[in-house]
């Protein structure tokens, strides 16, 4: 992953953790790609006052990813979710080629499904 996309989840886990000015440069650095110069304007401080902040702030997001691997620990959530709904869907193709069992389709529908509306309820 990509310092910048690093960054960007840490943020969106941990964003809340950060001072308000800190989480504001961060996005304006990471997620608007505004140089140092453009976020100093914007932010009416020093181009430095807008460095120190954003060391910090990827200081104190890698602090809490170390601690609490939340970001690691959904990505290979998501993982294992897109390799069950592909299996679901290889079940599905195998089922139609044999004897088709009603029985098997509905259990990898109900599967796709139960992941689908956990990753709406919980991600979306």
């Amino acid at each position: 992953m990509s310092k910048d996309l690093h960054f960007s989840v840490l943020l969106d886990f941990y964003g809340e953790m950060l001072t308000d000015k800190q989480k504001d440069v961060i996005e304006l650095y990471y997620n608007q790609d505004l140089s140092l110069a453009e976020i100093s304007e914007h932010e009416g401080i020093t181009r430095q006052g807008v460095r120190d902040n954003i060391k910090r702030g990827e200081a104190y997001l890698t602090e809490l990813e170390e601690r609490l691997h939340f970001a690691e620990k959904i990505t290979r959530l998501m993982q294992v979710v897109e390799r069950v709904t592909e299996l679901c869907g290889d079940i599905e193709r195998t089922n139609e080629g044999f004897t088709s069992s009603a029985a098997i389709e509905e259990d990898s529908i109900a599967i796709r499904t139960m992941l689908n509306d956990y990753i709406d309820d919980n991600f979306s």
